[in-house]
């Protein structure tokens, strides 16, 4: 058996059929809040195809990650790694992942309290709104991945009702801002696709929840169902933005989505953003708490050190981060350079793993028939 599968505890496995909800989950956080804006800004009327052709790499990337995972029995990203380049370049490349999920948990955690500031608490401190997040974090990631996985398959359901909600933006939207069609270049709707990137970060989760699949010869098609919904919603969102916005105002929208629901009212409510604002902890939560997870497994798989120790440090590093951070340029500094990362890390990296490990497997077949003779 080669040295880098993982052998799994059967309590610590989890059904293929979670990876839908996980994969949506991890996706679907506060980039979807203003990413209409950014694929607008690149590709203008044309933004829903920078969507589909996104979404298309997407799973083109997901399908790479699942032949490179199934050329071993049972392993990791990190055991891949290990077997390619040896255990030292894979620690390197292991502690990049770790840096890097930090940095998308960060840049996760600071979106959503400027969000809350913005809309609900204007004087509220970032300490506060911090504190609150890292608890809840905290609580379900020290509870095990089934629990985490259990809070993402619940807030799921409490969470997608916000859809309905975004109708009223729909009988507003004007026809005429979507013409002419096919207007920009193949590259400006490149660098739409590119900009959309930010909204697909966590994908690469497979990489490190395949081998607590239990039924792995299922788990193509929820995770592939699942990427298909985070493309619907980023569509959705993005056509419906293209039409109720001017080509003017958009640009001008930190935050579109949250602004459609900003029209809905209703007597019994008065602020239906504020409404939305506050739900929308259950969209991000799960996002955050998979996150934190990933970071702890790295740790605890690469320097041996226990998750809840990994655990307590990274909630203490997420809270300064959270509390110091308190400039939007500097955030959104932050955040576009996670972007820039992420599509590196989550779309470039995979395609160049693949054929390493084609090659690395053709080696190992070559040098096994070699003994045999």
């Amino acid at each position: 058996m080669n040295t880098t599968n993982l052998t799994i505890k059967p309590t610590m496995r989890i059904q293929a059929f979670y990876l839908f909800f996980i994969m949506n989950s991890i996706q679907t956080g506060s980039g979807i809040m203003g990413v209409p804006r950014y694929i607008f800004m690149e590709a203008r009327q044309d933004a829903w195809i920078s969507v589909l052709i996104a979404g298309l790499l997407a799973h083109l990337v997901m399908a790479a990650m699942f032949a490179i995972l199934n050329h071993y029995e049972n392993t990791d990203i990190l055991g891949v790694q290990t077997d390619l380049f040896g255990k030292w370049i894979a620690k390197l490349l292991g502690t990049i992942y770790i840096i890097y999920f930090f940095f998308v948990l960060l840049s996760v955690t600071m979106d959503y309290i400027q969000v809350v500031q913005t809309f609900i608490f204007p004087r509220m401190s970032a300490w506060v709104l911090g504190l609150v997040l890292v608890l809840l974090i905290v609580y379900a990631v020290m509870s095990g991945l089934r629990v985490a996985v259990g809070i993402t398959f619940i807030f799921f359901f409490l969470s997608l009702w916000l859809l309905i909600f975004l109708y009223k933006s729909v009988t507003y939207m004007e026809i005429t801002h979507f013409q002419p069609l096919l207007a920009a270049s193949p590259s400006e709707l490149l660098r739409g696709a590119r900009h959309t990137s930010y909204s697909y970060l966590g994908i690469e989760i497979l990489f490190f929840i395949y081998p607590f699949i239990s039924n792995k010869e299922k788990a193509k098609l929820p995770a592939h169902l699942g990427l298909a919904l985070t493309t619907f919603f980023i569509l959705l969102v993005t056509v419906i933005s293209i039409g109720y916005f001017s080509p003017g105002e958009l640009p001008e929208q930190v935050w579109p989505v949250l602004v459609l629901f900003k029209i809905v009212e209703y007597s019994v409510i008065g602020r239906f953003d504020v409404l939305v604002v506050t739900e929308w902890m259950m969209v991000i939560l799960p996002n955050m708490i998979l996150l934190t997870w990933i970071i702890t497994y790295i740790t605890k798989r690469l320097y041996h050190v226990q998750q809840r120790k990994v655990l307590y440090v990274v909630a203490v590093l997420l809270l300064i981060g959270a509390g110091i951070t308190k400039h939007e340029y500097f955030i959104l500094q932050i955040i576009d350079t996670v972007a820039a990362t992420g599509f590196w890390v989550a779309f470039v990296y995979p395609l160049i793993l693949l054929p390493l490990v084609w090659m690395k497997s053709k080696w190992k077949r070559r040098k096994r028939g070699g003994v045999k003779t």
